[in-house]
C-alpha cells in the first residue's frame, strides 16, 4: 500500500501533468499567445488561428478546464481572457525555453525570414531611444482591439487590412518601425514587405507587448487611431 507522502506527491504531480496536457497543443498555445495581448471572441479567435469556430471552442473549454481562461459574456458575445498575467508570464517562459532548447524553431524562423529579406529586427534599446526622440514613426498592425488593450507609446494603429489604403498618409522622410504580437507573428512581417516595395524605409521589430512589458518597459492604452 502506498504511504500517504506517495499518495500526497502523486496528487500533487498529476494536478502538475493536467496543465501540461492542456498546453500539448499548438492551436492552444497559438490562442493563449493572442489572448496574451487583450480579450477576444471566440469568433475573433478563430479567425486569427486558422480554425473553425467549433474547434476554437473546444481548444477554449481545454484551457478554461485548465483554469488558465476566463470568460465574460457582453451581450449576445462570450469574451475570453486569460485567469491572469501569471498565464502570460507563464508562456513567455515556456517560449524563451523552447527558444533555447529546440534548434528547430531557430532554423524555421531563419528560413522564414530570410526568404522575406527581414532578418535583421530593430534593436529594442535602439527603438526606445528613437521613440522618444521622435526620429521613428511606429505602426502598430495588429487588430484594433488589441491595441486597445495596450500599445507601445507613441504608436499608431494601422491593422494590417487598412494598411494599403492608410499608406500614403505615413510621413516618408524618416524609417517606419512595425510590430505585432512577438516573434513568430506575421503580420508585422507582411507589412514591411508592403511598405519597403512603396518606397519607405521599413524595419521589423520582433517583439510584442508582453514581451515590452515583462521587460518594466510603460504600455500606453489607446488615443490615436
Amino acid at each position: 500500500m502506498a504511504s500517504a507522502s506517495r499518495r500526497f506527491k502523486d496528487a500533487i504531480y498529476e494536478q502538475l501533468a493536467f496543465i501540461g496536457k492542456s498546453l500539448a497543443s499548438g492551436p492552444r498555445l497559438e490562442i493563449l499567445d493572442i489572448l496574451c495581448q487583450g480579450p477576444r471572441t471566440v469568433e475573433g479567435l478563430a479567425s486569427q488561428v486558422g480554425q473553425s469556430v467549433a474547434n476554437t471552442s473546444h481548444h477554449l473549454q481545454v484551457l478554461r478546464r485548465a483554469r488558465l481562461v476566463e470568460t465574460e459574456r457582453q451581450g449576445v458575445y462570450v469574451i475570453y481572457r486569460l485567469a491572469d498575467e501569471e498565464v502570460c508570464a507563464f508562456f513567455l517562459s515556456l517560449r524563451r525555453l523552447a527558444e533555447s532548447r529546440l534548434l528547430e524553431i531557430e532554423r524555421v524562423t531563419r528560413e522564414f525570414l530570410e526568404a522575406r529579406h527581414v532578418m535583421q529586427p530593430v534593436d529594442r534599446g535602439e527603438l526606445v531611444e528613437r521613440i522618444k526622440s521622435g526620429e521613428v514613426t511606429v505602426l502598430d498592425v495588429r487588430p484594433q482591439e488589441e491595441y486597445r488593450a495596450g500599445h507601445i507609446p507613441g504608436a499608431l494603429s494601422v491593422p494590417l487590412d487598412q494598411l494599403d489604403r492608410r499608406m500614403a498618409t505615413l510621413p516618408r522622410d524618416r524609417p517606419v518601425v512595425v510590430y505585432c504580437r512577438g516573434p513568430y507573428c506575421v503580420l508585422a512581417i507582411e507589412a514591411v514587405e508592403r511598405l519597403r516595395r512603396c518606397g519607405y524605409q521599413a524595419v521589423r521589430f520582433d517583439e510584442g507587448i508582453p514581451d515590452w512589458r515583462a521587460r518594466g518597459l510603460p504600455v500606453e492604452p489607446a488615443h490615436r487611431t
